[in-house]
C-alpha cells in the first residue's frame, strides 16, 4: 500500500477482533514510529506494548473514570454514551510516553518545550500509517488522567504519557469522513 493509500483509508477504529497480532508486525509498527523525526534526533519516545488482559481492564477502568468525570464537568452528553471498552477488547495496546528533557532547543524559547510532544505526535502517526498498511485498525486515544496511566504502566516518573494506540484487526467497515479542501484550510504567503 502507498502512504497516499494509507493516508486517505485510514480512520479510528473502536470495534476488533480478538486475533491477536504477531510479533513481527507489532516490530514493524514500533520501527515505523522510531523513524519519525524528532528535534536534534533525541528520539524522546518510549513505548510500552501491553497486551495482557489485567493491564488492558485497568486502563479500561481508568479511562471510564475520566470518561464519567468529564462528562459531569463538561455536560457533553457524548460522553454519556461513548463506550471505551475497546480498551480491553483490542488485542494490542501501545502506550507512547515522552521524555520532556529531550525537548531540544526549544526549551530555551518562551512558551517552549513542546517539541518532545511533536516529535511523539510524529511517531505515532507513523505507527497509525503502518498499522493501517498492515491491514490493522487504530485509534489514537488520550481520554485517562495522566498520573493513573503512569502508575498502571510503570512509567518513570517525569515523563510524560501522551497516548495509547490501539491496535487490532478491524471488525467492521469504516465510513468515510469527509475532509475540508486543502484550498480551505492553507494560507499561500508569496
Amino acid at each position: 500500500m502507498d502512504v497516499y493509500t494509507a493516508i486517505r483509508e485510514r480512520r479510528s477504529c473502536r470495534s476488533f477482533l480478538s486475533d491477536p497480532i504477531p510479533e513481527e508486525v507489532i516490530g514493524k509498527i514500533l520501527d515505523a514510529a522510531v523513524w519519525a523525526p524528532s528535534p536534534m534526533n533525541l528520539q524522546p519516545w518510549e513505548f510500552i506494548v501491553v497486551t495482557g488482559a489485567e493491564a488492558k481492564e485497568a486502563i479500561r477502568q481508568e479511562a471510564d473514570r475520566c470518561r464519567i468525570e468529564l462528562l459531569e464537568k463538561s455536560g457533553w452528553k457524548w460522553l454519556g454514551k461513548y463506550s471505551v471498552d475497546f480498551l480491553a477488547t483490542a488485542p494490542v495496546l501501545i502506550a507512547i510516553a515522552g521524555d520532556p528533557e529531550k525537548s531540544g532547543a526549544d526549551k530555551f524559547l518562551e512558551g517552549g518545550g513542546l517539541c518532545y510532544q511533536h516529535a511523539c505526535a510524529a511517531a505515532i502517526q507513523n505507527m497509525l500509517l503502518c498499522a493501517q498498511a498492515e491491514g490493522l485498525g487504530s485509534l489514537w486515544y488520550t481520554l485517562y488522567d495522566s498520573e493513573k496511566l503512569r502508575n498502571i504502566l510503570g512509567i518513570e516518573s517525569g515523563k510524560a504519557p501522551l497516548a495509547i494506540v490501539c491496535l487490532g484487526k478491524p471488525a467492521g467497515e469504516f465510513v468515510q469522513t469527509p475532509r475540508k479542501e486543502p484550498t480551505q484550510k492553507a494560507v499561500f504567503i508569496r
